[in-house]
């Protein structure tokens, strides 16, 4: 029989509702941003220098809750970052001002800007996609922006959204196992009805989205990853599955320091490097990071190499890599991580040779040391807060994310009474733009 305390209706235990600590880098390497908790923090690395963001629209924090995106756009001249807040700020690169603050119904779980800059779109908790039309905020302040909703996916919580390669199409993934391929309209702010395909295999959440693509094939082609600790390549024209890695099974992946993890293991990231032949992937407890050789043509996927990271306890919870440089750069962390001297930390590492598939093959994949990270240790201190943590931090650091994910994307089942219950007790009050 089922307990009908009150306490078992919450939505997740806050005493572990720790967010992820995120990274983004500038597409030609010229910045470097973490997110850890509601802090925000950007290295110019170009100019060797901290960068200090400028709000007119808050008085003190920037963002007053735990930011879940943030992300540059193709062209490197705006960074947005949103999250539990219901805040999504759009930041000029150039004079690291925010130039525009849109408010959201409910939180914020992902985001992503059109190829051209023209449109910011964003993801909230309940499913819906919404579009920001960015003209008239070049490098400018402007009033706060209304958003339109593009479109739904049915009270499930979106948490990856990607725009195709050549701008045609916006990709979303959510935790009920669906990637849904929709066309993007002329005229996004009157929505978008038309649904190019649905990317069906997954058979728990949809944990990430990214892109490869080459001279051959610029229309791209997709990879996913999920709570099913499978990477998935398909065809989002016609929705097709092409290939599937399975990580737990391969190769004895999972075993580390002489025990065995758990043979399903979440994919917490990925991302391609500039030509298409490779996708970095973190694994939720492994402290290495699995590199997958991608082939267009054969429609594959298939093991390159495993990158030990080495050092203090490091897993992973955001990737991503400068096209211009190859490097791979990976952050750890959370916020609210209760009964540690430092409740929000963040630690960086970068492994270099990702840049082509030629150099991957010439050279191989390494991890720098922090002195030999762009920007050394003044990055380090300005990104991490610090340069060094106790190993015990990072430990519980990689459990409380753990069960943060559980809660929040493997869907709980209610009875009939409870759900009841949960309705006549939701607080969910709309703001009004």
């Amino acid at each position: 029989m089922e307990d009908d305390a009150p306490m078992d209706f919450g939505e997740s235990n806050k005493d572990i509702e720790v967010a992820p600590a995120l990274i983004a880098v500038h597409p030609n390497q010229e910045s470097v941003a973490v997110a850890v908790g509601s802090d925000l923090r950007v290295f110019d690395v170009h100019g060797d220098c901290a960068i200090s963001l400028v709000d007119d629209s808050s008085k003190g924090s920037l963002h007053k809750d735990s930011i879940r995106a943030i992300r540059y756009g193709a062209s490197g001249k705006l960074l947005v970052s949103a999250g539990d807040d219901k805040l999504v700020k759009i930041w000029s690169t150039e004079s690291w001002r925010c130039v525009s603050t849109v408010c959201s119904e409910k939180r914020v779980t992902a985001v992503a800007i059109t190829n051209d800059g023209l449109y910011v779109c964003f993801a909230d908790k309940f499913g819906v996609v919404w579009v920001v039309d960015l003209d008239g905020t070049d490098g400018q302040a402007v009033a706060k922006k209304k958003a339109a909703q593009l479109l739904s996916h049915y009270c499930s919580i979106i948490t990856s959204l990607e725009f195709s390669p050549d701008g045609k199409f916006i990709v979303s993934a959510d935790r009920d196992f669906k990637i849904r391929v929709t066309v993007f309209p002329n005229k996004p702010l009157d929505g978008a009805h038309e649904i190019q395909s649905f990317c069906l295999g997954h058979t728990e959440f949809v944990s990430c989205l990214a892109f490869v693509c080459t001279l051959e094939y610029p229309q791209g082609f997709l990879v996913s990853g999920g709570g099913d600790s499978t990477v998935r390549l398909w065809d989002i024209y016609s929705g097709s599955l092409l290939d599937t890695y399975e990580v737990g099974g391969k190769a004895g992946l999972l075993e580390s320091n002489g025990r065995e993890e758990e043979c399903c293991s979440v994919i917490t990231d990925l991302c391609t490097n500039q030509d298409g032949t490779l996708v970095a992937v973190a694994v939720q407890g492994l402290q290495e990071i699995i590199l997958l050789k991608c082939s267009l043509s054969a429609r594959s996927i298939s093991l390159a190499k495993v990158v030990p990271i080495g050092g203090e306890t490091f897993i992973p919870t955001r990737l991503e890599v400068s096209f211009s440089t190859g490097l791979l750069w990976m952050v750890t962390g959370v916020s609210n991580l209760r009964g540690f001297e430092y409740p929000s930390l963040a630690r960086v590492r970068v492994i270099s040779g990702l840049k082509s598939n030629a150099d991957f093959l010439q050279n191989e994949p390494f991890v720098l040391e922090d002195n030999e990270i762009p920007g050394g240790r003044k990055l380090l201190e300005k990104l991490q807060g610090s340069i060094s943590f106790d190993e015990k931090v990072f430990m519980a650091a990689a459990e409380a994310l753990k069960t943060a994910m559980s809660n929040l994307l493997i869907k709980k089942q209610y009875s009939v009474e409870k759900r009841e219950f949960r309705k006549k007790t939701r607080n969910d009050r709309k703001i009004k733009q």
